[in-house]
């Protein structure tokens, strides 16, 4: 199984969601940084209202199902590539079979 189509569609809308959800974002953030490491802060408030955070919700889940989808379709493809006999180990090579 490929698994190509699946992951390319599923970065697209999962790209597409956040920038839905952070284009039309109103919030703010902050940084600070402390000499114990354990006193630094990263502070980020999103607030997004109205159809783009519900569009930007709707594409991340669909994201994340065709990311899911690519994953099994990776795997269901390793799988079968290890069950997968080549039709050309079986074949004794003639001399015709060498010289062409």
């Amino acid at each position: 199984m490929r698994s190509e189509r699946p992951l390319i569609a599923s970065i697209l809308f999962l790209a597409a969601g956040l920038g839905l959800i952070f284009v039309y974002c109103n919030g703010a953030s902050s940084f600070n940084a402390a000499f114990p490491v354990s006193a630094s802060v990263f502070h980020l408030d999103v607030t997004t209202a109205g159809p783009a955070a519900l569009g930007g919700i709707a594409l991340i889940a669909t994201g994340i199902l065709l990311l899911l989808w690519a994953l099994l379709g990776a795997i269901v493809g390793q799988i079968s590539l290890m069950f997968r006999r080549n039709k050309d180990d079986d074949r004794i090579l003639t001399s015709e079979r060498i010289f062409e």
